[in-house]
């Protein structure tokens, strides 16, 4: 390949560099929490496979989207019933068996998988999209995918610019989105809080 470039003019060489390495560095962006379940199955037993009870985030930081992740396995083996894989910028940082009281509670019910259509990119999209936002400067996002009364849900929490202190951020609020459909199923946003 290299050899055949060579017969190219240097702006047409160039110009091929440029699309290889713009290429690259689209591919290089923050795994999804799609992403992550399928990288979180090669840390847990097979009997774990593909069995997410919840997915969720650290508030993301200089960005809106987030690069610490925990994902939550049903491991049956597993004194509270869970195996939590967590991740910061794609990569494996450790995985524990947590104390979650609530898998005493039964709340171990998996994720239907078939029914995870929205994965997290597009939660914040369709979060930030929301008409009361549209004059607010959002900073920061934090996520969680759990089953809820809803179905499964994201829980997208949001980080707006104050108006008097640009560089300082606040805490707005939830939007809750469909995994399935991608709908809002509730906003539980106080913008009043940026003044």
């Amino acid at each position: 390949m290299k050899s055949l470039l060579k017969t190219f003019p240097k702006s047409v060489r160039l110009i091929v560099a440029l699309a290889w390495t713009g290429a690259g560095l689209a591919r290089a962006g923050e795994p999804t929490a799609f992403d992550l379940i399928k990288e979180g199955n090669r840390y847990v037993g097979e009997q774990s496979k593909d069995k997410v009870v919840q997915i969720r985030s650290e508030k993301s930081v200089g960005t809106l989207v987030p690069n610490i992740w925990y994902v939550v396995f049903y491991d049956p083996d597993a004194t509270f019933k869970s195996t939590e894989v967590k991740f910061g910028a794609g990569q494996k940082q450790k995985v524990t068996r947590p104390m979650r009281v609530l898998e005493l509670a039964g709340d171990n019910q998996s994720l239907d998988r078939a029914k995870l259509k929205v994965d997290s990119d597009e939660a914040i999209k369709i979060a930030t999209a929301e008409p009361l936002l549209k004059a607010l400067t959002i900073k920061a996002t934090k996520l969680i995918l759990q089953q809820s009364d809803a179905g499964v849900v994201w829980k997208v929490t949001l980080w707006a610019a104050k108006l008097k202190k640009p560089t300082a951020n606040v805490d707005i609020g939830d939007v809750f989105i469909s995994g399935d459909t991608g709908k809002v199923v509730r906003s539980d946003l106080k913008i009043s809080k940026v003044d």
